[in-house]
């Protein structure tokens, strides 16, 4: 039988009672415990707290009478949301919480979600919400977080709400039955883990060096270059839970710089270098800016050199000028670096649509960016070039040789990795 767990429900009491009631007991009568913290700023209902609206304010560093009549109602959700997560993110480290399950709307959604983004990787999270169905990367971040569209308004009770809430308490005990497992991506083995950047146009790269690097006996951690992905490799990085990075796709930076859908935020390539760990840079998929269907293309690109990628992606060549800042960008950022570091130029183009004959190919854009970054890396690191396009079995060949090679060289690749937030 599987042990007794305990779920943190969060949600606004004054509110959610009847919600938080059924929840409760249908996750009880599975066998696991139940928290309830409130985080509402009134006080209401018939079920009582474990951990009280009045708790959760002090442990915010404001004054509990003040929640009902606040004059900045943002602010103070801003503080409760912060208040449950030192709260929860203690229970947890501590062994007394072991997932988390919230349900609101607007309000309710941004508190539980900023405390489940406060949890490590392989805690169970599922947040239950009127938003579920629009945009939710505002509410996910980089975190597993299962987000679960409640349908009607949770107000009042339904048939159709009482079956997805009874659902969700199911999906929150199947997370909870799965056998305890190592949640660090190192499992005490020798095998050193490599992170590697991926895109639709560089995927035949990346499926070469990972066929490699596995040979070679190393564990990889594949990240789609979408944004999210991006995020959560340097995340992971920075907790010292991925060894060597081979960043093939690098076209989150064009993203950045022209304001495309799938930006990493400007600190993207920045945290194997201060890490010191080793890392093989390709710069895939920079030709490229990333946007949704054509209907939602910005006015100011539209002479710009376009093809659709896919029904609900639109691509845009970059330019020879935004090039040669994404050069000076990358290599910047490598001159940087505080460990072993190669910048790995192919000549023949940096994605699928960038090879001879392809929509994007253009040589002299592609050596803008070559000048610039060779420039800006000042002798730093190596930058060496390879006569192929990126996607050539000879590139990722060279590629992965490479970082092997320089994780081989490391006395412990592992050294230092402390596994928190996972």
């Amino acid at each position: 039988m599987p042990s007794r767990k305990t779920v943190a429900i969060v949600c606004t009491l004054d509110t959610k009672h009847l919600h938080a009631s059924l929840l409760k007991e249908a996750i009880e009568k599975r066998g696991h415990a139940v928290l309830i913290v409130d985080t509402g700023l009134r006080a209401g209902g018939p079920l009582t707290a474990d951990v009280p609206r009045e708790r959760v304010a002090t442990a915010a560093g404001i004054d509990p009478a003040s929640l009902a009549n606040t004059v900045d109602r943002g602010e103070t959700l801003t503080a409760m949301a912060r208040g449950a997560t030192s709260i929860l993110t203690d229970l947890q480290r501590k062994g007394e919480v072991h997932g988390v399950l919230g349900i609101g709307g607007g309000s309710g959604t941004a508190v539980a979600s900023a405390v489940m983004r406060a949890l490590p990787y392989g805690v169970p999270k599922l947040l239950v919400s009127t938003m579920a169905g629009r945009d939710v990367a505002r509410y996910v971040g980089t975190r597993d977080i299962v987000m679960l569209p409640s349908i009607t308004d949770i107000m009042g009770m339904n048939p159709l709400l009482e079956r997805i809430l009874r659902n969700a308490a199911g999906a929150m005990v199947g997370m909870l039955d799965v056998p305890d497992e190592p949640q660090r991506a190192h499992d005490g083995s020798a095998s050193p883990v490599v992170a590697i950047t991926a895109f639709g146009t560089t995927t035949r790269a990346v499926l070469r060096c990972n066929e490699i690097l596995e040979a070679a006996g190393m564990k990889t951690m594949i990240f789609h270059a979408n944004g999210t992905g991006g995020r959560a490799m340097e995340e992971l990085v920075g907790l010292g839970e991925i060894d060597a990075v081979l960043d093939l796709t690098t076209t989150e930076l064009a993203d950045e710089l022209c304001g495309g859908v799938l930006s990493a935020g400007p600190a993207r390539l920045e945290a194997a270098g201060a890490r010191g760990i080793p890392q093989l840079v390709l710069p895939g998929a920079i030709d490229m800016v990333n946007f949704g269907p054509p209907s939602t293309l910005p006015p100011k690109y539209a002479d710009r050199h376009f093809h659709r990628h896919n029904p609900g992606t639109t691509v845009m060549r970059t330019t020879r000028e935004e090039n040669e800042t994404l050069g000076r960008w990358v290599g910047e950022k490598l001159a940087r670096a505080t460990g072993p570091t190669v910048l790995l130029l192919p000549l023949r183009g940096f994605s699928e649509y960038d090879r001879d004959g392809g929509v994007f190919r253009d040589p002299e854009a592609d050596q803008a960016f070559h000048d610039a970054a060779v420039r800006a890396i000042h002798g730093a690191h190596p930058v060496l070039e390879i006569d192929a396009n990126i996607n050539d079995p000879a590139c990722a060949e060279k590629a992965a040789g490479l970082l092997i090679e320089m994780v081989r060289q490391m006395p412990s690749a592992r050294e230092g990795s402390s596994g928190a937030g996972i």
